[in-house]
């Protein structure tokens, strides 16, 4: 397995952020057909109390990297990439690995 992996750095309006991925992003990444299985984090404080170095997380696992690349470079692959732009103020990290 091939897991993607999007870091989501603090928003600057963690209200906006919430609405829009959870009613627009998210219903496009649904649209990657290639997706086995996506997975949405929120992270908490640290223990002592300081922000953590990411706001959220995203996992998207796909069977192979000719699937990723598939569903990446597919229209919906494109248009799930290209609106992380509308609402991502904090900036994103992406990275890729095989699962083991």
């Amino acid at each position: 397995m091939i897991k993607l992996t999007v870091l989501y750095g603090h928003p600057t309006d963690p209200a906006a952020f919430e609405s829009y991925y959870a009613t627009t992003h998210m219903p496009l990444v649904g649209k990657i057909k290639e997706i086995e299985k996506a997975e949405t984090t929120m992270f908490l404080d640290e223990a002592d109390g300081s922000k953590p170095a990411y706001y959220r997380m995203a996992e998207l696992w796909f069977s192979s990297i000719e699937e990723l690349q598939a569903g990446m470079g597919s229209p919906e692959g494109q248009a799930t990439a290209r609106d992380i732009a509308n609402f991502a103020t904090g900036g994103v990290t992406l990275l890729t690995g095989s699962v083991e």
